[in-house]
């Protein structure tokens, strides 16, 4: 089907999503730490007014954005994920959880 839309109209699948993202993402970031386990309690603490899930790190949402820090297995790193619904809430966001997560 996809296949057939961009024969049809001619499009690159990036032109055919464009319209269709409605969140800014901060792709992966890779911070160093010393005790994964001391950052990861401390963000729950922090931002326990969010909705909290744990399936993979921790995730933490809010209407407008939401963040998922999970632990390097082989290394010692937090890899940090976000999205918001604005490019400046994103990027607000994600500086104030790095300065947490770099402390």
């Amino acid at each position: 089907m996809i296949i057939n839309l961009l024969n049809e109209t001619g499009q690159k699948m990036s032109e055919l999503v464009k319209n269709l993202k409605r969140y800014y993402h901060s792709g992966e970031i890779n911070s160093d730490v010393k005790d994964k386990d001391e950052i990861m309690k401390k963000l729950k603490e922090i931002y326990k007014d969010g909705k909290l899930d744990e399936l993979d790190g921790i995730r933490i949402d809010y209407p407008d954005w939401w963040f998922n820090v999970r632990p390097s297995n082989t290394e010692p790193k937090l890899r940090l994920n976000l999205e918001a619904k604005t490019k400046e809430l994103m990027e607000e966001k994600r500086d104030e959880l790095l300065k947490l997560i770099r402390k």
